[in-house]
């Protein structure tokens, strides 16, 4: 991710749509392309492993998921909360789908679409539902639960820079109407950002199942 300074970065409705030039690296539209294709294909390979994970319980009750791991690292445990199916279907058929229109997107991208306002604020709202459903789920895991699903941590993990670049990204490109200033800061930011939110959600993650580790 290349790195951008505060004076680099302006709203493309204050410096005219045409200067690509000056937008930051992750705004540009083929590297953006290629972080949605990645996240999204990372995030759609998990939700599709534990919807297959989910038919197997269905079909058998004693089926031992791949990530069964000890007691405090278990798919199988988890699936088996009302957590697990807020909506009366499994979580990860909202995955599958959510992550479906990422992957699409990014491979327009890199075939050279653009897309209206309208398309990125729909996306947006999407991207914020998903990151608002993933924050709830990480509660639920570590202060109900008390149980780890691996796949769902790794949806967890795409979830962070898929929304913050995401709503960064709109921002600068004016979807998103924001101060100059604060895109400026934003944008410049955005890769301290996403290491600070990893971090945060690894350390909540480690002080809650710190018996397991000591």
């Amino acid at each position: 991710m290349a790195h951008t300074t505060a004076n680099d970065v302006t709203p493309v409705q204050d410096r005219g749509k045409d200067d690509v030039a000056s937008l930051p690296g992750f705004a540009r539209r083929i590297a953006f392309g290629v972080m949605l294709v990645a996240t999204g294909v990372i995030g759609w390979a998990a939700a599709g492993i534990l919807i297959l994970e989910k038919l197997e319980l269905y079909r058998n009750p004693d089926h031992v998921t791949s990530c069964d791991i000890n007691p405090w690292v278990s798919c199988g445990q988890v699936m088996q909360t009302w957590q697990s199916e807020l909506f009366g279907f499994p979580n990860p058929f909202i995955g599958l789908v959510g992550f479906t229109v990422v992957i699409t997107t990014g491979m327009a991208l890199l075939a050279g679409a653009r897309f209206s306002h309208w398309y990125w604020a729909g996306l947006q709202i999407g991207v914020t539902l998903g990151a608002v459903f993933v924050t709830w789920l990480w509660s639920q895991a570590l202060f109900e639960i008390y149980i780890l699903c691996l796949y769902c941590m790794i949806v967890w993990a795409v979830m962070i820079p898929l929304f913050i670049l995401t709503t960064v990204r709109n921002m600068v490109h004016g979807v998103i109407p924001a101060p100059a200033a604060l895109t400026r800061s934003l944008a410049a930011w955005v890769g301290p950002i996403i290491v600070l939110a990893y971090i945060a959600v690894a350390a909540s993650v480690f002080f809650r199942f710190l018996h397991v580790f000591t």
